[in-house]
This record gives C-alpha cells, sequence and structure tokens, in this order.
C-alpha cells in the first residue's frame, strides 16, 4: 500500500518537475466503457498550486479524457520514475477542460511553450496524492522528444487539424461528446 497525502509537497512536486513523462487515466461511468490510459509527454506539466495542476493536451487520434471528464470528472495523473530511486506518483482529482477562446485558457496557455497541435488544456484539483515503491519500474534513459506531431501539424495546416478535430475528437470510444465536440455543434 502506498503513502498518501492531502497536497503535494516540495519533494513531491521537484519529482514532478524531473520527469519527462507522465500518464493519465480516466473512465466513463458506464460499467461496459472504455478505461483510458494515455501517456503524455513534451514540456506540458505544469503545478498551479499544492492542489492544483494543468497539462496542456495535444491532438490525438482520439479525446476520450475529454469525453470522460465532463461526464464524471474523475482523472488520475501518474508519473513513475525511469531514472534514480524508485518512485511512483499518483495524482487523484477532478478535471475540467479549457478549449481555446474561454478565459482559463486565456490564463494557462500563457504557462506552456507554444507546441504544434495543442487542442485544450486539463486542470485537475487534486483531492490525494499517493506514492508508492516503483520497484518494478525499469531503468529507461530519455533521449529526446519526438517532433512527429509538430512535423504532422505543420502539413495538416490550421484548416486541416481543425477538420481532424471534427473527425475523430467530437465523441469518445462510448459515443459520450467532448467540450470540443459540443463546441463544433452548429
Amino acid at each position: 500500500m502506498g503513502t498518501q497525502f492531502a497536497s503535494m509537497l516540495p519533494e513531491h512536486e521537484a519529482f514532478i518537475r524531473k520527469q519527462h513523462l507522465f500518464f493519465v487515466a480516466s473512465a466513463p461511468l458506464a460499467a461496459d466503457g472504455h478505461i483510458n490510459l494515455s501517456p503524455k509527454g513534451h514540456d506540458a506539466f505544469r503545478i498551479l498550486g499544492p492542489n492544483r495542476v494543468a497539462y496542456l493536451d495535444m491532438t490525438g487520434s482520439g479525446n476520450e479524457t475529454s469525453a470522460h471528464l465532463l461526464e464524471n470528472g474523475r482523472i488520475t495523473v501518474m508519473f513513475c520514475a525511469f531514472e534514480g530511486p524508485p518512485n511512483i506518483m499518483r495524482l487523484y482529482g477532478r478535471g475540467s477542460v479549457h478549449l481555446p477562446g474561454t478565459a482559463e485558457w486565456d490564463s494557462l496557455y500563457p504557462l506552456f511553450p507554444s507546441l504544434e497541435g495543442a487542442r485544450q488544456i486539463i486542470s485537475v484539483d487534486v483531492e490525494m496524492v499517493q506514492t508508492s515503491c516503483g520497484y518494478a519500474v525499469p531503468f529507461m534513459a530519455y533521449e529526446r522528444d519526438r517532433d512527429t506531431l509538430r512535423r504532422w501539424t505543420e502539413q495538416k495546416g490550421e484548416q486541416g487539424v481543425k477538420d481532424y478535430w471534427a473527425e475523430k475528437n467530437k465523441v469518445s470510444l462510448d459515443g459520450l461528446p467532448t467540450p470540443m465536440g459540443i463546441r463544433m455543434e452548429p
């Protein structure tokens, strides 16, 4: 069993800032719905306070987290130590989706680098922090971020990316609407 904390301590924040990769998990309420687990990279995660974080969500083939947050708000963010002492940290909380053109986007977006393919910002009100051993997590070395999404986005162009969002990011695998999909409706 891990150790639980009511908020992030300075050592938790220091650990998070060293990580190049994090994972986001969410699920619909339906018992037969698809649980989602997504890896996230780039310099896209920010600590906003001891109980609040946010990440810049990039274009992807689906938009499951966004749909799940709209339905029920539940989210878990996980970090693993692939270098140094073993450690796993999970942030359990309630998430919100902030789309371009909203006041929340406007206040949060300047905290992130300008990354090609950014589609929304996910903020999380952290209700519990849990650390555990991570003894079985392998050592892996960070080499560099991929530039594939940047190149894909440049090739698609602004309208091509918007068309892709309209085709692939309006509903979840289970047919749940996303905030992006609701905004696209006529």
